[in-house]
Parts: structure tokens; sequence; C-alpha cells
């Protein structure tokens, strides 16, 4: 789609935020989150270990592309006109003082805290000697014979190094003197926290002793401890901690290969290879330790980041599991709606009605039962399913297994190129041909990034088709962790359009409109863009116009100038982007109208609304896709319409009205690019949506009444 020419003014570069610094603040946000003095601390555990996470993630696959622009001098500017080397530079001045503020926070907070809790980290010197004992024993018995001490010396080059994984940097002194650089990898097979109270206790360390709390060791501080043991009739001078992140985005030529399986599969074992783009070392590393690295991983000092404490605490998360219930937000258990254990024919609800789930308040089961109801009904014909991150025990795939083993017609698109999900959906899908279902690895050039299945019945009156679509994936892990949207249906007008969407991905079908669907790469953006313009044009004519629209990131120019379009029409705006924001609100001339929150909290908000007042008539679409040019030009994306008035106004009031009134869990976008976390004022009554949410749906499962107000303003 071209911009229409009147809306062109708006494209200048300095009306976008740029598109990784945001990234950042989102992960800033997260950050937040661990710091937040009122979660429980198990929580801020948690939240840390997700920060490390996802920036080990920014760095394999956006910094890593920065860099590849660098080296191949590529001087393309981004969307708010930096270049490449403008963008890595203005990255690491914001990553780093972040990466100070987790580390001291993890020393000088956590750690004293989960002491307070009967939960120790400990260090293998701290112990007692006796304890000592029985974990040098362990050691030798259960650790040593993993290790591999690989040696650097003329005779033998410096060794691979995989991504992600720890090691340590040792120095040893041989009998004659000679010193010689050697590294140990910690293998990730073993636990980055060591639970030792069972290793002590079976050791006979007297329970008593350990008075029932929780000991830990760091796994790369229990070996450094030991080295000894790797390095006989040698001296080790010393040993420091270092981490490497590569470069882990695939390339694939895809109009070159001749089969697309193959191809990821060989893609998949060249990732680990990828160049290096950061080196992570602890503080105490010395300069000419820290130069062998960097000269041997081809690298410069600007890719390192040295860390004041423990390195990767990614590796913390396992203290989440602790049986510590009182150190963890109240858990919360999915409800299965009281439609579905009133009529357990999935069948027979759908004829009667739409039906919405809103996951993971909603049961995942309802979608999961679909499928395996069609999968044994006799009368169902065949099944069709988009597949994208289904995860490695899929109770959905294994269903489309059984439906193809009792010779139902079975055709699933399984999305090889889904990132870091390949390996995972190249057995499913290997799987799924052994038993004769229609196999199809998406299209070329594009991801199929679209959720949507599709049932075909044989009934009395004739051939009757069921729809599912959602917002999120068929994962029924993430169901329970990520909020999205499910809508069973079976209006023709949607049916049909599953269905040609369904040939357009098989075979050659070519259509460029549908009945009732918004498809990307087809027509997402113009039909999303015509929406904004009926908008402005109600707006010019004196009637109210509104807009709301939320999403995980919102990127693509085009689209956020038309936004911008209509802010200066008077067009009333609200924006939810839990991510990535280039759009600048609240700038006169520009944004005025246009106010952006973000909410992290327990849950991660993932469901694409797109809600258009349209005069009262009130238009509402569920979408997979976000905001992005990658969604709307690289992959199949659905948006679907909400036609149910009942679901509609449940949409707008009980899940967007709430989120836009949330007090809690939401940060508002500053025309700086920061964010102020909103607060109850003047006895405002706090208001945290995804709280809110659980008592939704356990009230309207009929088992439970709601325990506090809710405030539902028709606004």
């Amino acid at each position: 789609m071209s911009i229409p020419v009147k809306y062109k003014k708006f494209l200048d570069k300095a009306n976008f935020f740029n598109r990784d610094l945001s990234w950042i603040e989102f992960n800033r946000r997260v950050l937040d989150e661990a710091l937040n003095p009122n979660l429980p601390l198990l929580d801020k555990v948690k939240f840390i270990s997700i920060f490390c996470s996802n920036l080990d993630e920014f760095y394999m696959i956006r910094v890593a592309g920065l860099k590849e622009q660098v080296s191949e001098k590529i001087q393309a500017t981004s969307i708010d006109g930096l270049t490449p080397v403008e963008q890595l530079k203005k990255i690491e001045q914001k990553v780093k003082p972040l990466l100070n503020t987790i580390s001291s926070f993890w020393q000088e907070t956590i750690l004293p805290e989960l002491n307070k809790n009967s939960v120790f980290v400990t260090k293998f010197e701290n112990l007692q000697a006796d304890e000592r004992a029985v974990l040098a024993t362990y050691f030798k018995k259960e650790i040593f014979p993993i290790l591999t001490p690989l040696a650097f010396d003329p005779g033998r080059p410096f060794p691979y190094i995989s991504n992600l994984s720890l090691s340590l940097a040792v120095l040893v002194e041989t009998p004659k003197g000679e010193r010689h650089f050697a590294r140990v990898k910690i293998p990730t097979i073993l636990p980055r926290l060591l639970p030792i109270n069972k290793i002590l206790e079976k050791g006979g360390i007297p329970a008593e002793r350990l008075n029932g709390s929780h000991y830990f060791i760091w796994i790369e501080d229990f070996i450094e401890s030991n080295l000894e043991q790797l390095f006989p009739r040698m001296k080790v001078i010393e040993s420091h901690n270092f981490r490497l992140t590569r470069d882990t985005d695939i390339e694939i030529q895809e109009d070159e290969a001749d089969d697309l399986l193959q191809v990821i599969q060989e893609n998949i074992k060249q990732r680990k290879f990828g160049n290096v783009v950061r080196l992570e070392v602890e503080k105490s590393i010395p300069p000419y330790m820290l130069d062998t690295l960097i000269e041997n991983l081809e690298i410069t000092r600007q890719d390192v980041h040295v860390i004041d404490g423990q390195l990767a605490l990614s590796g913390i998360m396992s203290l989440y599991d602790l049986p510590l219930h009182h150190l963890k937000e109240k858990p919360f258990y999915p409800v299965l709606p009281k439609i579905f254990e009133v009529n357990p024919d999935i069948f027979s609800v759908i004829r009667e009605r739409d039906t919405l789930l809103h996951h993971p308040y909603d049961s995942f089961n309802p979608v999961i039962d679909f499928i395996k109801q069609a999968s044994v009904d006799p009368d169902v014909l065949a099944i069709k399913q988009t597949l994208y991150r289904v995860g490695k025990n899929s109770p959905v795939v294994r269903s489309l297994i059984e439906a193809a083993e009792r010779g139902k017609q079975v055709a699933v698109l399984v999305e090889l190129k889904a990132r870091f999900d390949e390996e995972n959906n190249i057995y499913w899908a290997q799987e799924l041909e052994k038993v004769g279902a229609h196999v199809v690895y998406g299209l070329v050039g594009l991801k199929t990034h679209g959720k949507m299945t599709l049932v075909v019945r044989r009934e009395p009156e004739g051939v009757k088709r069921y729809v599912h679509l959602a917002t999120g994936n068929y994962n029924a892990t993430t169901a329970k962790l990520y909020t999205d949207l499910g809508l069973f249906t079976c209006n023709e007008d949607i049916c049909e359009d599953v269905s040609e969407v369904f040939n357009f991905l098989t075979g050659y079908s070519k259509l460029s409109e549908f009945r009732k669907l918004y498809v990307a790469p087809i027509n997402l953006r113009e039909k999303l863009a015509e929406h904004i313009q009926r908008e402005i044009e109600n707006a010019k004519n004196g009637i109210e116009a509104r807009i709301i629209m939320k999403c995980n990131s919102l990127v693509d120019p085009t689209l956020i100038s038309c936004l911008y379009a209509a802010s200066n029409a008077g067009v009333k705006i609200d924006l939810i982007v839990r991510g990535i924001c280039c759009l600048k609100p609240g700038i006169k001339d520009l944004s005025e109208n246009i106010r952006v929150i973000s909410i992290v909290g327990r849950f991660l908000e993932h469901h694409r609304i797109f809600y258009f007042y349209n005069n009262g008539a009130e238009d509402l679409f569920l979408s997979s896709a976000d905001i992005m040019q990658r969604n709307l030009e690289g992959r199949v994306e659905l948006a679907f319409p909400v036609l149910d008035k009942e679901i509609k106004e449940h949409i707008r009031y009980r899940i967007l009205n709430v989120e836009l009134q949330d007090n809690v869990k939401a940060r508002v976008l500053n025309h700086d690019m920061t964010y102020t976390l909103l607060q109850p004022t003047n006895g405002d009554i706090p208001a945290a949506s995804q709280e809110l949410f659980i008592d939704f749906a356990v009230k309207a499962s009929g088992k439970h009444t709601l325990n506090k107000q809710v405030l539902i303003n028709k606004q």
C-alpha cells in the first residue's frame, strides 16, 4: 500500500521512535516489575530471569542484524533516521546501565531477601569443611566425568564456544613454570543452580543442620572450586567466567531450495556457528585474558559487557519452582466457561451461537476438545489447521494424528520458519506425514502466522463447516501464560473465507478480496487504513470518532501516519501496545489525541484487537497480526470480525475498557520514549486489569462471586 500523498508529511524521521530503542524500553518495564516492592519475592526473581532471557534474544537477532549491516557497509537508516552504527551506539548506552541495575539488585536486595526466607545461594568456599568434603566427592563421581578441559596452545587451536554457554577461562602453570590458557565449558545438562540439600544429607550431613532451608550453589562456582581435579600436577593460577552470544538469525534462500525441510534442518545446525555479537565477562577478569578472548573471537572491545556480579541471571528461573507459595502471587488456574460444562458437545455449542474464549483466564481445553472431538466423530470428514508454535508435547497435534489414522482428510500447514521452534515443528510435521496427513511447510517468502482451524462435518441438512480463529498459537502451555482471544463460529461467510485462505496456502488460489476476513499480505494494511480513514471523515463532519488498537508492537510507518492524520482530524485514539511503539504520542499538531499505554503483568499481553466506532455501528476485529511491516508484508496473517453483538460489547467494555482503566500495571508512554507508571490517586479504586479478568472468569464459571469492585465505565 502506498501512503496517500496528503499523509506523507507525517513520515518525517522526527515523528518516530527507534524500533530497537523502544524495545529496550519495553525490557526496562520488565525490569521495573522485578524492582516492584509490592511484588512477591519469587515473582521478582521470575522477572529478572525474563529480562535476561529477553536481552539474550535481542542480541541474537536484532543486534546481530545491525552488526551484519555494519560489516557489509550498509548505510540504510532506520525509521527515525539512524544508521546501523548510530543505533548500536545508542543501544549500548541504554543497555549497560540496566545491566548494572539488575546486578546490584540481585546482590543487594534479592539475595538478602532469599536468605531471610531460608533460601541460600552460596559459594563452595563458604560451606563448612565436612559439607565441602561431601560435595567434593559428589563432584568427582557425578560432574567430573562430564567435563572436558580444552587447552589453547600452538598445537591446539582456540576451541569452539557455543551460543549462550557459560565457560571458565583458566590459566594453569606446569611444574616447569610454563603458563597455558584453557577453557572449561559449563555443561548445559547440569542445573545452573545446583540444589545441594539432598546431596549433603546423602553424604551424612544431619538434616537438622539444614533446618528446612533450601541450599543452592552456582554450578560454575562449584566447578571452579574443583578445577585442580581437571588439571592434575598443574597449578591453577586463576579462572574467570565468560559467556558468548552468537548471531542465530537463520537466512534461508527459499526460492533456491529444492526441499525447504532439508534446508531448514541444515540451517538449524549452522545456527550455533553464527558470528559472535556479544561477550559477557565478570569484572575481575584480567586484561590479558580479556584480550585473548577478544582476539580469538574476532570481536572488538565494544562487543564486551563487563558484569559486576553473576553472569546470565536468566538461570535463576529454577528458583521459582520452589514450593514456597507465600513468596509468589496467588495461583490462578484457568476456568472452564459454564457453556462447555453444561454442553460438552462443542459442535452443538458452536451451532447455537458464536463463542469467545479469553485465555489464560478461560481454559484452553475447549480448543483441544474441538480438535479431539473432530478426530473421533464419524461425521467429521476433514480437519484443516495452521500450526506456528505448538510446543513439545502437543495434544492438538496428537488429535490431528489420530484423525488421519481414522481416515479423515487432515491438511496442516506447519510453519517451519517459526524462529526457535523449527525443530519442534519439523518433528511434528514428520509425525503427521507418517500417518498420511497432507502437510504443507508454508509459502515461499512468507511465514504463515495466522491461527485458524476448519472442521468439515456431514450433518442431516448437508455438509457444515466449523471454525476456530485465534490471536495466539495452538500451544497448551503458552495458553496458560499469554493473554489471547479465540472465537468459535460457523458463520457461513467466515467459514467460506477460511476455506479460501487454506486454498491460498495449499494450492494456487489468488484471491484479493474476502467476504469477512482481512488477510495479509493481500489486504490487511489497506483495510485497516480504510477504517482509520472513515473515522477521519466522521470527525471532519462533526461526528464522534474513536479508535482503540491493542497489539504487541506498533512499527509500520504507513499506519502510524494514518493514525497521526486521524489525531489531527480530532479522532480520539487509545493504543494499548505492550512492546515496541514507534509512534510518538501527545505532540502538538501531530498526535495530541493519541494516548499509548503498556501493560506488563503476570501474564504476557498478546491479543491484538482493532476497534473503530463507525458512527455507533462499531467495527471490532481480532487478529494474529501486529502493526509491523514484517506482519503486514512478509506473513500470512488474519484479522477477523466479531459479529455477535454480545461478544463485541464484552470485548469493548469488559476487556478494552478494563485495560484502559488499569491504574496498577499500566504505564503511559511519554513523548520522549519514557513511560510513567499509573497509580491510583484521589481515592481511585486500584484496578489491575489482569486480576480483574481473573475475577470475571471465576464469576462467569459460576463457582464464586467477585470479591472486589469492578470498573467498567462505558467511555
